[in-house]
């Protein structure tokens, strides 16, 4: 048998050994939610709101940093802070209200009827990646099987570049993503008050549940509304992930998920 020179594979330790890895350091051995996020206000956090924009100057919302509305074409251009339905300010409010001082963006890619066509969802997760920012909330999904790959690809992209997409399962037992994807913090909702009670689900896809029903939020025109849907949910836990973002910086999607899930109220 000829020789076979040996090779390093990819993907592997180098040949410092461990010590030249930078493993986690600094976890308790009981990980409690004073560790997790105690005293953090998701300051330094850049937050993304993917929907139908955010009313800037809402009284439950405060400035807006920046925003932005996918155009048909898939273009992407600055915008006036202005929401077209409502649904995006209340899902803001409620990353707000967990995490008063996370940077908030939006990225308008809903119109009226909370309707809004493949491309410009697409354009609009892929722009979310690239600017970085650490925590997506996606309050919306879509059923269409054609999109589902071009998805799967942008929640990796922003899985392994530490982007946190935290997306609502569907209202309706279908088939839905980006939520179905495990690259993806997916929500569902329970009925309960405490914005801050989430339960850990043995039994995917669904992930987490928080709360969700019957939920006070902000509304377009300065209003406020009465809501149910795991769209609402969904901001409940990207709130959460800002604010432990804010106290451990750097983490990435996998030790957030499990950061989430040890500190999950039926965990605990």
């Amino acid at each position: 048998m000829s020789a076979v020179a040996h090779r390093r594979p990819a993907w592997s330790v180098p040949e410092l050994g461990a010590e030249s890895v930078p493993w986690p350091r600094g976890w308790p051995e009981v990980l409690t939610r004073e560790w997790a996020w105690g005293g953090s206000t998701g300051k330094g956090v850049r937050g993304c709101v993917l929907d139908s924009g955010v009313e800037a100057g809402h009284r439950r919302i405060g400035p807006v940093e920046q925003a932005y509305v996918v155009a048909e074409d898939g273009a992407v251009r600055e915008d006036d802070a202005v929401d077209a339905i409502g649904h995006g300010t209340a899902c803001a409010g409620i990353v707000r209200a967990l995490a008063p001082e996370c940077e908030l963006v939006s990225v308008r890619v809903l119109g009226g009827g909370l309707r809004g066509t493949g491309p410009v969802l697409l354009a609009g997760l892929r722009f979310a990646i690239e600017q970085g920012f650490e925590v997506v909330n996606l309050s919306l999904s879509t059923a269409k099987l054609e999109l589902a790959r071009l998805l799967h690809d942008l929640a990796d992209s922003a899985y392994f570049r530490r982007t946190v997409i935290v997306a609502a399962a569907h209202n309706l037992p279908v088939e839905g993503f980006p939520w179905k994807f495990a690259s993806v913090i997916s929500v569902g909702s329970h009925a309960g008050a405490d914005p801050l009670e989430f339960f850990y689900n043995v039994e995917p896809p669904v992930e987490f549940f928080a709360r969700g029903i019957l939920v006070d939020v902000p509304w377009k025109d300065g209003g406020e509304m009465r809501v149910s849907g795991n769209s609402f949910a969904t901001p409940h836990v990207a709130g959460l992930a800002a604010l432990v973002l804010g106290k451990h910086q750097r983490l990435t999607p996998f030790q957030l998920k499990t950061v989430l899930y040890l500190t999950a109220s039926n965990v605990r």
